[in-house]
């Protein structure tokens, strides 16, 4: 790796730890620049993947104080987050990278739609819960449960826009400052890339530069998306994770 190639990965770093602090879908950045210095598919995945544990972590201390009174919340959905994050590992090095390439774009435009409509659709519960007088589940029920350990297997897979598969369901399930949910979001990013880098580190190859690389470009990432995104109304959020879905969108479908 050139000294210019190695800048470049660098610089991808920073700006996938931010991104993927504020939305997600640091992957996008990153991905096509270890691409571009000439490492193998697999290779770039599994050194992404491992690069980018340090700036999930980063961003989630950066949020620490919209963690405060969510413990249980996050101890409940990170197993799902581990659980899926573990099969998306395995089944990353079991199937032909043909066999998400369809669904994926798809997945992310629901996703996108529910962002768009969550608002109204979280009225609506709401009002349907006061007639009924029946309350929400804290921690999202069953149903987020089921919809984080696919949205974590898909992480583990590639995790292009995870972050805005985790902030679509978890908006629409629960019922919280977008701001909260995007502090989860962060801790559950950490641990799926996480438990798929230590998967990696038995089965795979990395390239250890481009890894160190992106750990220290990340981490400074994270540090500054917090910055960045707490500062944000939940109305200009919601529009930046809707812009960055729709880039995943046409990046994913015109490769």
């Amino acid at each position: 790796m050139s000294i210019w190639e190695a800048l470049a990965v660098f610089a991808a770093g920073i700006g996938a730890g931010t991104i993927n602090t504020i939305v997600g879908s640091g992957t996008l950045i990153t991905f096509p620049v270890l691409l571009a210095t000439g490492l193998p598919p697999i290779t770039a995945n599994v050194s992404n993947a491992l690069g980018l544990v340090p700036g999930s972590v980063s961003g989630a201390i950066g949020y620490r104080r919209e963690l405060k009174g969510q413990r249980k919340r996050v101890l409940r959905l990170g197993a799902a987050a581990l659980v899926g994050g573990l099969v998306g590992a395995i089944l990353l090095l079991a199937l032909p990278s043909a066999a998400f390439d369809a669904i994926v774009p798809v997945l992310i435009g629901l996703a996108l739609v529910l962002v768009v409509l969550q608002p109204r659709i979280a009225a609506a519960v709401k009002r349907r819960r006061e007639r009924t007088g029946s309350e929400a589940h804290p921690d999202g029920g069953p149903a987020l449960l089921v919809g984080l350990l696919l949205a974590s297997m898909y992480g583990g897979y590639f995790g292009a826009a995870q972050g805005v598969l985790y902030l679509s369901l978890m908006g629409l399930l629960l019922h919280d400052d977008l701001q909260r949910v995007n502090a989860v979001k962060n801790v559950l990013g950490a641990l799926v890339n996480g438990v798929a880098a230590v998967f990696f580190l038995f089965v795979a190859e990395f390239d250890w530069t481009a890894v160190l690389l992106i750990a220290v470009g990340s981490t400074i990432g994270g540090q500054l998306g917090a910055k960045v995104g707490r500062r944000l109304s939940p109305t200009v959020l919601r529009g930046v994770i809707i812009a960055v879905g729709v880039v995943a969108i046409l990046q994913l479908t015109l490769k």
